[in-house]
């Protein structure tokens, strides 16, 4: 393994400081919770702090089944969704294998296998065509030695959602080929609309990663799964999990299946915010003219771009928005796109946050003008 610390982590706001950050505009997921917020209504002082479940914590493990149509004993839960990427990665690639992966994408989806030494082919999207992609993309940038086609719906940073149709065309594909598909539906909750599938319902080759962090604010209980309906590979991703950590936090998992069996009570106030966080953002778009974009469908993210013809000094444009103004959105090289682009969160920034930074994405922008 070749490791390389990733720029998303480097430049993230918990490493540059929060005190430092007005306006936080760059996370990715919902505001963080409160512990005292959670209603818990129950004492975990007398939790004994053993080694738990291999899998997991078998309740929780049990509604995500219910939902998804298979066993409890097909869940496996991971450190956040970031611990199950890099068991898929780690179980399914080597040096001599190959993956095809969306670009851009969350980091660890391109690090992981990069780390690994495995080839990779990158099916690039672009906003010119709507960030979109199908299996037609996927047949080109696949090779005899392809073991893994990585995906992710709904998209970051783009925010976009593949159409349902095409995933199965996708997961027909890959399934022909001999190869397994790795769907990373976290932001799965947060589609506008009914939610899709868990995607491990379409075949035995599809593996389905999620996790609490994102629609649910809980990226500190750092607590994902893995759902895939092939025994085999089931038994492997336990074992690299053994080999990793042995079990989950026996704390975290609690506090996560209390939640996770509210989701119900919680998801109709998180869509609210969501869609008023996509107004107050389409709001801007339409009357800031450096800027174009793609809707997003789901999720808590956008990639707006800064239009080449607005004469804008990129570089000067970051120094002052970050400088002069403490506000701070996810750069385009963070996902290895153009400083252009940006990845802006409306889920994390309370209304009065989002709106300023919004606002001191303008001035940036007009000061930057060269």
């Amino acid at each position: 393994m070749r490791y390389r610390r990733m720029p998303i982590e480097v430049e993230s706001p918990e490493e540059v400081g929060y005190g430092s950050i007005r306006c936080n505009l760059a996370e990715s997921s919902m505001r963080d919770r409160v512990l005292g917020d959670l209603r818990l209504d129950v004492d975990l002082a007398g939790t004994i702090l053993l080694y738990g479940d291999h899998r997991g914590h078998p309740g929780l493990r049990e509604r995500l089944a219910a939902e998804a149509g298979c066993a409890p004993s097909q869940v496996l839960l991971t450190p956040g969704a970031a611990g199950a990427l890099f068991i898929v990665s780690t179980s399914l690639l080597s040096p001599g294998g190959h993956v095809v992966v969306l670009r851009p994408n969350y980091a660890t989806n391109i690090e992981a296998p990069r780390a690994i030494g495995c080839g990779i082919s990158f099916v690039d999207l672009s906003m010119e065509r709507g960030f979109q992609y199908g299996a037609d993309d996927i047949a080109k940038a696949m090779t005899p030695q392809t073991r893994l086609v990585s995906i992710t719906t709904p998209h970051n940073p783009t925010g976009t959602v593949l159409d349902e149709g095409e995933l199965r065309r996708i997961v027909d594909l890959v399934t022909s080929r001999g190869a397994y598909l790795l769907v990373d539906e976290t932001y799965r909750d947060l589609t506008v609309g009914t939610p899709r599938p868990f995607a491990t319902t379409l075949g035995e080759r599809v593996i389905s990663v999620a996790s609490l962090s994102k629609a649910y604010g809980l990226p500190g209980l750092r607590v994902g799964w893995l759902l895939t309906r092939d025994p085999e590979l089931n038994e492997t991703f336990l074992a690299a999990k053994e080999q990793m950590m042995i079990c989950g936090a026996v704390l975290d998992e609690e506090i996560a299946c209390r939640v996770y069996l509210r989701r119900t009570e919680e998801l109709p106030r998180i869509a609210a915010q969501v869609k008023r966080g996509v107004a107050t953002l389409a709001s801007w778009i339409a009357t800031e003219p450096a800027m174009e974009w793609v809707p997003p469908a789901g999720g808590v993210v956008a990639f707006p771009r800064i239009k080449a013809e607005a004469g804008v000094d990129v570089g000067r444009f970051y120094s002052i928005l970050n400088g002069e103004y403490a506000t701070f959105v996810g750069p385009g090289h963070w996902f290895e796109q153009d400083d252009r682009f940006m990845r802006i969160g409306f889920g994390w920034p309370t209304p009065a946050e989002f709106e300023e930074g919004l606002a001191n994405v303008s001035k940036a922008l007009r000061s930057a003008r060269v």
